[in-house]
Parts: structure tokens; sequence; C-alpha cells
């Protein structure tokens, strides 16, 4: 409260809690008086506070997430994908393209994402591009091309969904892992409809994203009822000019601590390059991430898109012993 408040201030802020359903501790100072809301605060709407006379500022205490949160559940989520699991022991690498190009591309990349050990395959349907000129993706196509070809590799697909009128389509042909881009982090209505679904969700972090900001997103999913969440950091926007976007590293042991949902990382979009990115991928593992989420192509030469960051099959396989050594140097497996 302001230093000057009135008594009939502190009372007129202590009937507002009560009426939200919380009891009003008041602590008198020398100089300030608080006064502490009791209860859920998470039903209070800060500004309906701040403009009651003398009211100076409003300090909430407990996370606005309440489901994602660590509080809410000490143990770590771990997530059931056919028999492959996201947030435990084992790190899981998901590899593929960029894009669904062509079968004959689809199958090689299969291919090359199983024979180095990977368990998921991703690749985009739907492409979420700066120009509206450039390659957008197959469509519905694409994810028959993409079944088509994971299935004789038994490889879950994750795959993005950018509008909520394709979710029908998602569910129809399979797709395992539904994938949340960086730019619709914040569509509130396309993370309700996923919410509705028990479809594990891949939620990546936008592009200037604070991370209280991206867990309220990873809310929105778990108040629909869908609390398979899987928190993907992949580079956030930066004055740097020398590589893509700037992987925060950082991000993965604090979010470890705030929520008990799996972090995985995608090195590939946060540098941009394919010299980087086995470098990110140790660290990300060595800061404590439940998985890498990596681009490959059998040709990247030939990529229809983002073909700088793309590994090659034996690219790919090599990164993975790489990997495997720093995951039983933190205990854990790859």
């Amino acid at each position: 409260m302001h230093s000057q408040v009135s008594d009939a201030d502190i009372n007129g802020v202590e009937n507002k809690l009560k009426s939200l359903g919380l009891e009003a501790n008041i602590s008198r100072g020398v100089e300030r008086t608080i006064i502490g809301a009791i209860g859920d605060e998470r039903k209070i709407q800060k500004e309906s506070l701040e403009s009651l006379p003398g009211v100076e500022n409003v300090i909430r205490v407990v996370k606005p997430y309440k489901i994602v949160a660590r509080e809410s559940q000490a143990k770590n989520t771990v997530i059931d994908i056919k028999g492959n699991l996201i947030g435990g022991k084992k790190i899981q690498v998901i590899a593929g393209p960029c894009s669904v190009e062509t079968q004959s591309q689809m199958d090689a990349a299969a291919q090359g994402v199983a024979l180095a050990g990977c368990r998921f395959m991703r690749g985009g349907a739907f492409k979420p591009r700066t120009s509206p000129y450039s390659f957008q993706g197959k469509g519905v196509e694409g994810l028959k091309m993409f079944r088509q070809a994971a299935d004789p590799h038994n490889l879950p697909i994750v795959t993005e969904l950018m509008d909520v009128r394709f979710l029908d389509d998602f569910l129809e042909h399979g797709v395992d892992v539904i994938q949340i881009g960086t730019r619709n982090m914040q569509n509130f209505d396309l993370l309700k409809e996923v919410g509705k679904t028990h479809i594990p969700v891949i939620l990546k972090r936008g592009l200037c994203a604070t991370l209280s900001e991206w867990l309220m997103s990873a809310e929105y999913i778990a108040a629909g009822g869908n609390h398979n969440i899987i928190l993907c950091e992949r580079g956030v926007r930066s004055f740097e000019k020398a590589y893509r976007n700037m992987l925060d590293v950082t991000a993965i042991p604090v979010l470890k601590k705030e929520t008990h949902l799996p972090v995985i990382v995608d090195p590939s979009h946060a540098c941009g390059k394919t010299w980087l990115v086995p470098a990110l991928s140790k660290a990300a593992i060595a800061a404590g991430a439940d998985g890498i989420l990596v681009e490959m192509h059998p040709k990247p030469c030939d990529a229809w898109c983002d073909a700088d960051q793309a590994l090659t099959p034996e690219e790919l396989k090599n990164l993975m012993g790489e990997m495997r050594g720093i995951a039983e140097a933190v205990g854990r497996e790859l």
C-alpha cells in the first residue's frame, strides 16, 4: 500500500479479497503496510486490485500456471509414445527432414533415422515460412507420405499443426506427436483444441517468449485435459547475426526447476548451421535435456527448405555416438 494509506483504503482491499474468496493478512510496518492475500490468488486479476485506492503495487507470489508447475507435481512427467518414453532416464532423439518433399526422399530419410538408432521421426507436411512465395509443404498429401515412410521402421511421427482446421486430418492419419511451432506458441485457440485431444504435444518456445509466457501456453493445453506436453527450446531472437537464433541453454535447468514437464531442444533451428548442431546438441544433453529434435536430410544440398542446417544420415549416426558419451557422463541413456 502507499505510505500514507488510510484505514478506509486498507478495509477496501480487505473487503475486495473476501469477496473473491480469499483471506487478508495485514502487516503494518513503520513505512509500509502490506496486505497478504491468503488462498488461490490465481483467480485474482492484478488490475482489479491495482485500481483500488491506496494500492501502490501488486506482487503475485503463486505462479500463474498451476497444472504444469513443479509445485503441483514433484515427480517428473514421463510420456509413453508407442513404448518410447520421453522424460525418463533415456534421452530421445527425434530426427528427419525439415519438410516432406517426395515419397522417395521420405523413404530414404526414414531409413537413415532408423539406422542411426533414433526412435522418432520428424517432418513438416505443413510449413510456416517467412515468405508467402516459399514452399509451404505438401499438406494432407504429405501426411500420407510421412506415414507410409515411417511405418515400415516402426517410427512414431512428429509433425507441425498450424491450423485447427487440419486437426481432424492429423487424427485420421495417426500423427503420434503434434508439434506447435514457435509462431503459434500463443495461438490460444489452437492450444485449446489440441488440449481436447490426448495426443502428445511438442510446444516450441516463441521467438521472444519468456519462460513464464511459454509455461502459460502449456497451461492452456493442460487446462483442456491434455497433460502430455513436451517443451522444446529452439533458440530466441537476439541481435547476433553469426547464427540463426540464440539457443538458451540456461532455460533447460530453469524449466526443470519450474515444471515437471519433459524438456527437449531443437539445435537445428537455433543455430541454422550444420556444423554447429553437434556442439549445441551435446551442450543440451549436458544441461539436462530429455531429448533432441534435429534435422536430417538424405541429400541436404537438394533440400527444399533449411538446407544449411540439415545433417546427412552419416553425420546423424556420428552425432548419436558423440551424444551417447555425454548422456552416460550425466547418468542418462541414449
